[in-house]
């Protein structure tokens, strides 16, 4: 979505409207150009606003769920999620200086009632320590000057609030052994990092699982994802994932089962809580 000429990652409201109004145009037996030719809108508004590209203007909704034969009550509901479509959480002010896709999964993991990650290099960005993470941004993009990485650190942290609301997200990570031996900032640092680790395990919404080196080989191994679920069953599952070719979410059904039997079949080869939270103390 872009304003004023630069993008901004789409609210959750805004993904959650543009993919009901695909399945509401699928379930009238209409395709894009069925709507292009009974409506005055063009296809390629169409397509973007099904994408969450693009804000749609009221009016717009209404000539489309009209054609789609939705009845005035649920016309309703859907009116107030794009009137809700706007409201960004904190990291607002942080937009011109996040790259969208990071915009959108901190967007994401605001509203997300629970987080599985697997992290095979990193200590997961909800679990690092302030130092940890000025260290980690410093040491993979070197080149950043001093403010970004103090706006990059300070959105770090205050991403974390959702594990400190009244109502927590439910976090899960499980972490690969490398990421606890890779010593970041320094020993002192990395022994602060494992003290951090072993506090946020006493948290009944938090569950911490290493995947030692016995391990052997893993499905997690070509890389870190995320999973997030919603509370609301209009908001679909999501799976994001970070890599040096780029970020990208993943939303279909089968992409999701498939990162779901992954973190399940990584969970197997972990650690119990007990275990992990005893190499965690033998690392620190």
């Amino acid at each position: 979505m872009e304003v004023s000429g630069r993008k901004v990652a789409p609210t959750i409201r805004l993904r959650r409207l543009a993919s009901e109004l695909r399945k509401l145009r699928i379930a009238a037996g209409l395709k894009i150009e069925d709507v292009v030719r009974q409506t005055a809108l063009d296809q390629s508004s169409i397509y973007r606003i099904e994408r969450a590209l693009n804000r749609p203007q009221r009016r717009t909704v209404i000539t489309l769920l009209d054609l789609y034969g939705v009845e005035k009550t649920r016309q309703e509901t859907l009116l107030g999620w794009l009137k809700e479509s706007n409201q960004q959480g904190w990291f607002r002010v942080y937009e011109p200086y996040l790259p969208e896709q990071y915009q959108a999964l901190i967007a994401f993991e605001y509203e997300a009632e629970s987080l599985s990650t697997f992290e095979s290099m990193f200590i997961p960005g909800l679990l690092q320590t302030e130092a940890y993470a000025r260290a980690l941004i410093k040491g993979v993009v070197p080149a950043i000057d001093d403010d970004d990485l103090q706006r990059r650190v300070e959105v770090r942290m205050q991403r974390q609030s959702v594990l400190n609301r009244p109502a927590p997200m439910q976090l899960w990570a499980l972490i690969d052994e490398a990421a606890l031996r890779r010593v970041v900032g320094g020993p002192e640092v990395m022994r602060a990092q494992m003290r951090h680790l072993l506090d946020v395990t006493t948290r009944p919404h938090i569950r911490v699982q290493v995947v030692p080196f016995g391990a052997g080989a893993h499905p997690g191994m070509p890389g870190s994802f995320i999973l997030l679920d919603f509370t609301d069953p209009f908001d679909a599952p999501l799976v994001y994932t970070d890599s040096m070719a780029g970020d990208a979410f993943l939303e279909a059904e089968e992409d999701v089962t498939r990162f779901q039997s992954t973190f399940k079949h990584i969970a197997t080869q972990a650690l119990s809580q007990a275990a992990s939270k005893k190499l965690i103390q033998e690392a620190a």
